[in-house]
């Protein structure tokens, strides 16, 4: 994201997302699952919502420190995170309903997991760079 209103847009458009498609598992989608994808589409959920939370934070830490790059980059690794491991955990648990192989997913949910934590590291790398701006 370029700037802070732009990751808080996205961290609303996420926030959003998050609620629709996890009602939309827990009724719609509910009877058709079995339990293991019913788990896994739990997970993608949570996970969905943690990084949109993160997201929404960086968000509004980039509106007081818009000089710091890593959160920016923290907060583009947060937003293609949760496209990759929650989307690809949402195709995989519910691929039985779908018209087409998503089985190629599989390998996507990791690197979407590594992109969650270079968010994290980069909030890190965020709240050392701004402690040497405070202090200098």
């Amino acid at each position: 994201m370029n700037n802070s209103t732009n990751t808080i847009k996205i961290a609303g458009l996420f926030g959003f997302l998050a609620v629709a498609i996890g009602a939309m598992g827990a009724h719609a989608l509910k009877p058709f699952l079995t339990d293991v994808q019913r788990q896994t589409y739990e997970t993608a959920v949570q996970f969905h919502f943690y990084h949109t939370i993160a997201l929404l934070v960086t968000g509004i830490w980039m509106q007081s420190k818009p000089q710091l790059s890593s959160l920016k980059w923290a907060s583009w690794s947060f937003a293609i995170g949760i496209v990759f491991f929650s989307g690809s955990l949402y195709l995989l648990a519910s691929r039985e309903l779908l018209r087409f192989s998503v089985l190629w997913m599989g390998p996507i949910t990791p690197i979407g997991g590594v992109l969650f934590m270079l968010g994290w590291a980069l909030l890190v790398v965020a709240a050392f760079q701004a402690a040497k701006h405070t202090s200098a």
